[in-house]
């Protein structure tokens, strides 16, 4: 390699652009007090400081490659004082904060974004780079592997446009989507709570569904989180979705990592051995001392309720211990004491809810469908569900349940292939809650057939689903099926003579 006399011929050592106000010194003839200079002349001009020392380590690591190759005795970076780095302060989401924040975020397309985020603090591109085969729900167990990294543009016009690159109606991104996590501690496995998992699993029906909308305009790329048409996110779309999330919830305008902020706290104030914050955290050994006590000192009594109350509320007991084992000072309940469980009691049916108004929704709504039936809100304490709710604290919802109206249709064959009659009618539609889940559907439609038992041997076809016209297209291939199979039941292994 021929041999660089300025700085900036040795970026390539560190993959960085240096600024170019550096590249007029020879490197034989660079001083310290030349870096200390810049470095100030940076911050007057409105760098902040966090910016003058990257670029000071940028430039130590650079001359470190002009001494190994011989081409400086002494690197005048390691004598030139660094620009001083003053730590913002940490300032964590409290518990009620936290509450409105996942409230907002389940109204909206891929909330389980920010449940992981604010849940189990991974940084932007660890969550954005997830893919579905880092995801175990068999052991409950995330996987960091990648980081999305943020997309870089050039024109496809010939710069004809007249505009950035990233605005041309044919850029070409020149970056690839991802990349490996840089360090052994960056790439970690991690236990997820039973309620996260789950969050995902109905996330990734939701993402089937949307697959299944956009057709041939999906892309498949095995993403967790993804745009409607499959493509990994972008860092600056999910940059201003949390700004727009922060406004939609009215909490106080944050950085996106003051959610991991939030769960790097919690984490050590539970009192989580170090050595499993810093794997889930993914903090290098070296460093991650550093980092916890850049959280340790916020361990105040307001902090120390704030943290009970969301361990309890986003891990629960049990996830809480498998995470870390024994937690000094941890809430025992997945709910707040302080903390009422709304229940709309509907008919037999109890359904428990975090918010009055979720539970207050279902009872009008239902009302309203059956005039007839009983329906009320109930108030219970957190003890007292656990003990006797059906399901327990895990059957308690944190967002508004879907609702639908579902068509039916039914008809039975006599075997010789003639329709029976019935007092049942044959055509009909009731309203039905995702929660009923013997009567909700979200399919447009689907249809079966079934031989009943009994002497008559008659011959059932049924269609059901939220799209009229699709259920009773169903219907008619249902009814077809109904008397081919009364006529012929060998063929459908009704009976053993075919």
């Amino acid at each position: 390699m021929a041999r660089k006399n300025t700085i900036d011929g040795y970026r390539v050592a560190v993959n960085h652009h240096l600024i170019p106000g550096l590249g007029a010194h020879r490197l034989e003839k660079l001083q310290p007090e030349h870096l200390e200079r810049f470095y100030k002349k940076m911050q007057d001009s409105g760098s902040a400081a966090g910016t003058a020392h990257q670029v000071h380590r940028t430039v130590r690591t650079a001359l470190n490659e002009a001494v190994r190759r011989a081409h400086l005795t002494v690197n005048p970076a390691t004598i030139a004082k660094a620009p001083r780095l003053e730590e913002e302060e940490v300032e964590p989401y409290t518990v009620e904060e936290v509450q409105r924040l996942l409230a907002e975020a389940a109204k909206h397309r891929n909330a389980a974004r920010w449940v992981i985020a604010l849940a189990l603090g991974l940084r932007q591109g660890e969550v954005l780079g997830m893919q579905w085969h880092d995801v175990d729900f068999e052991l409950g167990v995330i996987r960091v592997r990648r980081g999305r990294l943020r997309p870089r543009y050039k024109h496809g016009c010939g710069d004809r446009c007249g505009r950035k690159p990233g605005f041309c109606p044919q850029k070409i991104n020149t970056r690839r989507e991802t990349k490996s996590a840089k360090s052994r501690a960056g790439q970690r496995p991690i236990g997820a709570p039973d309620e996260l998992m789950e969050l995902l699993r109905r996330h990734k029906e939701a993402q089937a569904r949307e697959r299944a909308l956009a057709r041939d305009l999906w892309t498949e790329k095995g993403y967790v989180f993804t745009s409607p048409v499959g493509e990994p996110l972008n860092p600056n779309t999910d940059y201003h979705k949390w700004k727009e999330l922060l406004k939609a919830a009215e909490v106080r305008d944050g950085r996106l990592h003051d959610a991991r902020h939030t769960a790097a706290t919690v984490l050590l104030i539970l009192g989580v051995p170090d050595a499993v914050v810093d794997a889930i955290m993914g903090w290098e050994p070296g460093k991650s001392a550093r980092m916890r006590r850049r959280y340790q000192h916020l361990t105040s009594r307001v902090l120390k309720d704030t943290a009970d109350k969301i361990g309890g509320l986003l891990w629960g007991n049990d996830s809480a211990q498998a995470v870390g084992g024994s937690l000094s000072g941890a809430s025992q309940s997945p709910v707040p004491a302080e903390l009422m469980v709304h229940v709309a009691r509907l008919g037999e049916r109890r359904v428990p809810f975090l918010r009055r108004e979720h539970a207050a929704e279902v009872v009008a709504q239902w009302s309203e469908d059956w005039p007839d039936r009983t329906a009320e809100v109930e108030e219970w304490d957190r003890g007292r569900w656990e003990r006797n709710g059906p399901g327990g604290v895990r059957a308690v919802r944190d967002r508004m349940p879907e609702r639908t109206v579902v068509f039916h249709a039914r008809a039975l064959f006599l075997p010789s292939g003639e329709r029976d009659s019935t007092a049942l009618p044959e055509q009909w539609s009731v309203p039905a809650w995702e929660f009923e889940t013997d009567a909700y559907t979200s399919r447009s439609s689907v249809w079966r057939t079934a031989r009943l038992p009994g002497a008559g041997q008659e011959v059932e076809a049924n269609a059901r689903g939220t799209d009229k016209a699709a259920v009773e297209t169903a219907f008619a291939e249902a009814c077809a099926q109904a008397v081919d199979r009364a006529q012929c039941p060998g063929k459908y292994g009704d009976t053993d003579d075919w």
